[in-house]
Formats: structure tokens, C-alpha cells, sequence
């Protein structure tokens, strides 16, 4: 007995996207599995490093768009002509063999699928885990940073120089140079906080999707702006301790805080005052607009 013709269409539609999710998977599995590699036992370029936050967040990308499958499947086929141009870009930056082409790519033919399968609507559906890919996606966004830190590289100097000189320590700064006790300490480029920094916005972001925080504007700018100062905060603070212990001879603690677990513990720190920070704000700041329900109520 034949099946009715609803029942074929969908079927094909299935075997279809296993298809081009096994695909993707053989493409991509390689390239996740190196990010996740390099930002594990930084065995990736120290730029590329910034975008360690990925580690979180393309996790949380992949459970967005597992929540909103049964909300893609009702939504009507439309395919839309930008979505074909997005895969093929995204197919030549990927057979490209250059590295930030081929990390590029893959933000790039996702967004192509969604508009070729389900026209605008695929992309508007899906736009926060596009987003969240799309900032975790290791490029070459930081080398073009790097040359602008100075004044940010002197204020952290400066600031954390004040700070020993007022518990008696003898410190001399010169720009972004930190002499204590003889010894040197300088706080280089990426000493800046850009990682920290871009890994409180990322952050900050997915705090306000989930807390449902992020459709009221005053809100959300000022959770990010008090965020930013936090960031910066934490890095005078870190880089304060480490001129302390450089200074002192205390190289194991130098060591533990600037290259082993203890800045990734220190920024863990950092980032849980988040939570409460947000909450506090949801609590007592009055939205311009109806703060929507959380997404776990929304599914």
C-alpha cells in the first residue's frame, strides 16, 4: 500500500537533512575538534585564543537550535537566492586551505542553509545560535586589535603601579613597563585583556538570551558597560598580583596566575559575579519592554 504523499515529503525531508547534518559533521568535526584542542592545552595561536569562550558556547549554540527544531519544521519552505551565494562563499573559503577562510566558513554555510531551506524566517529562527557561532569563530579580529592597545597597556600600568606604591612597595612605571624590586614586569599586548574581555561579552550575551534580559535595551546596555568595567577591574587586579609576585620572587605564583590553571580559575571568578549582577537588575531595573519569559519556559 502506497504512503500518503504527506508522509513521503516528509520522510524525504528527513533523510534529507540527516544527509546534510552527516556532511557537515565530516567536514567540520576535524576543524571543531582542533578550536576545541588549542583551546584546551593553548596549542592554537595566542590570537586565536581569544575565542576560547566558544568552548561554551557553541554547546549552547547547538541546544538553541536543538529547542527550536519543532518550530523549524512548521515553518514553510522558501528558498531564498542569498542563500545559494552564502554556500558557495562558503564553499570556496573552505576549499580555500587558508586558515580564517576555513574557520569563516562555517558560520557562512550555516546561515546559507538557513536561508536556501527556510528563507528569512530560517535565519530570524535561528539568529542567536548563528550569532553565538559567528563570535566564536577563532579569526583575525584580534591581530587587528593588538596594535591599538598601548593606551589601554599604560592605564593597566599605571593603575596597578598606584596600587603597590600604596602598600609600600618602591615601583617605577615607564609606559608599559613595571619595575619592582629590581625586577621588570611588562604588561604586553595581549597582557591588555582582550581575552578577558571578549570572553565577558560573550558571556554577558548569553546571560541575557537565557535570562530573557536581552529585549530590554536599558538593560542590556548597562549590563554590558558594568561588565566591561568589571573586566577591566579584574585585569588591573590580576596584573597588580602578578607584578607583586614578579616583583617579590615569587615565580611559582607568577607561573600559577599568568601561564597554568590559576588565570583560568581567576576568570571563572570573574565571570560568576555576572549572575548575580544580572539578577540584581532584572530585580530592580524596569524594562522598556515586556521582558519575555525564559527560554525554558518558552519550549
Amino acid at each position: 500500500m502506497a504512503l500518503p504523499q504527506h508522509i513521503q515529503i516528509k520522510s524525504t525531508q528527513q533523510i534529507l537533512s540527516i544527509a546534510i547534518l552527516g556532511v557537515l559533521a565530516l567536514l567540520y568535526t576535524p576543524l571543531l575538534l582542533h578550536w576545541l584542542d588549542g583551546w584546551l592545552h593553548k596549542t592554537i595561536s595566542i590570537e586565536h585564543e581569544y575565542f576560547s569562550h566558544g568552548i561554551i558556547g557553541l554547546p549552547f549554540a547547538a541546544y538553541l537550535s536543538w529547542l527550536n527544531r519543532k518550530q523549524w519544521q512548521r515553518l514553510p519552505d522558501s528558498t531564498h537566492p542569498v542563500g545559494a551565494f552564502l554556500l558557495l562563499i562558503g564553499g570556496v573559503f573552505y576549499l580555500s586551505g587558508i586558515a580564517d577562510w576555513v574557520n569563516l566558513s562555517l558560520p557562512i554555510i550555516l546561515t546559507g542553509l538557513c536561508l536556501w531551506f527556510k528563507g528569512v524566517d530560517g535565519v530570524r529562527l535561528q539568529g542567536f545560535p548563528l550569532v553565538l557561532i559567528f563570535l566564536a569563530t577563532p579569526t583575525f579580529v584580534p591581530y587587528l586589535l593588538v596594535p591599538y592597545t598601548l593606551p589601554l597597556q599604560s592605564f593597566i600600568a599605571g593603575t596597578a603601579g598606584f596600587i603597590l606604591n600604596q602598600i609600600g612597595m618602591q615601583v617605577t612605571v615607564d609606559e608599559i613597563n613595571i619595575y619592582v624590586g629590581g625586577r621588570i614586569v611588562e604588561v604586553a599586548p595581549y597582557c591588555a585583556g582582550l581575552k578577558m574581555l571578549f570572553t565577558t561579552l560573550y558571556v554577558s550575551l548569553m546571560l541575557l538570551y537565557w535570562t530573557g534580559a536581552l529585549v530590554s535595551r536599558r538593560i542590556s546596555i548597562w549590563f554590558m558597560c558594568i561588565a566591561v568595567a568589571i573586566s577591566v577591574t579584574a585585569n588591573i587586579i590580576r596584573n597588580t598580583f602578578l607584578s607583586y609576585f614578579h616583583g617579590t620572587g615569587n615565580e611559582a605564583a607568577f607561573k600559577w596566575l599568568h601561564d597554568s590553571w590559576g588565570g583560568d580559575l581567576y576568570s571563572a571568578c570573574m565571570l560568576l559575579l555576572l549572575v548575580p549582577l544580572l539578577n540584581w537588575m532584572n530585580n530592580n531595573f524596569l524594562a522598556d519592554p515586556e521582558i519575555v519569559e525564559p527560554i525554558e519556559e518558552q519550549n
